[in-house]
């Protein structure tokens, strides 16, 4: 069980959304993190150098690095293909995928997919033998990236899936996120979980996001629509040649709860509604893939072609909840990676500002919505 207090602040001391009294349904787990889905690790590569250079890789295990060549049953939705994730063919026809996720930008992500070959073929040489499919995935980072650069290289996504860990993580500008926009704020990582009873266990969804979608117009938190409120400061509607909203969102959902490959899709699909919650609704310029996970049923999709397999799971009848935990934890994680940031000047001094979180504490006070202090 979660204490009051615990979710306010990431592992660096950044505030997090219930550092300013943001409510939020549903009861998150011990670090409201998708670290809380037991086998889940998450690293970062973050890349800050000079003035040009914003951008870095996020790695995600699905089952930690020793689970590597265990798939997963999954399940893959495409809000708006303006984007790219790989493997998601595999994904649509086998409902399974094994190995690291990696999330960097759109120009590396080829890089990416090669990075976790050259991850798998060193640590788990077993797994390569024959084929891989890697899922790499990416948002765009060229307003405050030398995007052209190749800044990301192999090593950068190896080290990334080394770095790793479970338990708290760090969110806003770290990782794949680092020069990434949010609602023509700074945006970036965010993550968030949720716990689900059934059948008398807790069952946990988590959700991580690299946010980088949203026109400024459109912010909506706690309900209350900040938009108008907020248009000062925006740099972004004069410097840059997309229009508002454009960019990306990738999502990871991860669970172990019991779940065929056709309910991890259901469960990806609730995504959309986590981030309809915030005020977007939608750009055609905006990639917005999110992917699915079961961690359960370990051992159930390893090749064997000898034997039968059998899988557990939760009936359709009784997915609601978890579809109420992927729609809690999208809204808080785009939250968080709004609110665990600060101002960032990268490419030829182009200027994002920082959600101000002073004033969005007054005008949710003002409405009525903040939730009171531990």
């Amino acid at each position: 069980m979660s204490l009051p207090g615990e979710h306010r602040a990431t592992p660096a001391g950044k505030p997090r959304a219930r550092a300013l009294g943001v409510p939020f349904a549903g009861r998150p787990g011990r670090w409201n993190a998708i670290t809380d889905v037991p086998g889940v690790e998450v690293g970062y590569v973050t890349l800050i150098e000079g003035e040009n250079v914003r951008t870095g890789v996020t790695a995600i295990h699905p089952r930690g690095p020793d689970g590597t060549g265990d798939p997963v049953a999954a399940g893959f939705h495409s809000q708006n293909g303006n984007g790219e994730m790989t493997g998601v063919s595999w994904i649509n026809e086998s409902g399974t995928f094994t190995g690291p996720v990696a999330i960097t930008n759109t120009h590396a992500v080829g890089i990416a997919h090669a990075g976790i070959v050259a991850w798998t073929v060193t640590h788990h040489p077993e797994v390569a033998e024959m084929w891989l499919l890697p899922v790499a995935a990416e948002t765009w980072d060229g307003y405050l990236n030398d995007i052209n650069g190749h800044h990301v290289t192999e090593q950068t996504v190896v080290a990334a899936i080394e770095a790793a860990r479970p338990g708290p993580v760090e969110e806003g500008s770290v990782g794949g996120g680092t020069g990434m926009n949010c609602y023509e704020f700074k945006g970036g990582s965010g993550t968030a979980s949720r716990l689900v009873p059934f059948a008398g266990a807790d069952y946990t969804v988590g959700v991580f996001l690299q946010a980088n979608f949203g026109d400024r117009a459109e912010l909506v938190l706690a309900g209350v629509p900040l938009g108008q409120a907020l248009a000062g400061d925006n740099p972004m509607a004069e410097q840059s040649a997309a229009p508002p909203g454009a960019g990306s969102v990738i999502a990871v959902v991860a669970t172990d709860a019991p779940l065929f490959p056709h309910q991890c899709q259901a469960l990806a699909r609730r995504v959309t509604a986590g981030l309809a919650r915030t005020g977007t609704t939608g750009s055609h310029f905006s990639g917005d893939l999110f992917l699915a996970f079961s961690t359960a049923n370990p051992g159930a999709f390893r090749p064997d072609p000898a034997a039968l397999r059998q899988l557990s799971f939760i009936p359709w009848e009784s997915l609601d909840p978890l579809y109420a935990a992927v729609v809690q934890a999208t809204e808080e994680a785009v939250a968080n990676a709004l609110v665990a940031n600060e101002d960032m000047t990268g490419r030829d001094g182009h200027r994002t500002p920082a959600l101000p979180r002073d004033r969005v504490t007054e005008l949710l006070a003002a409405a009525g919505r903040l939730t009171p202090p531990d």
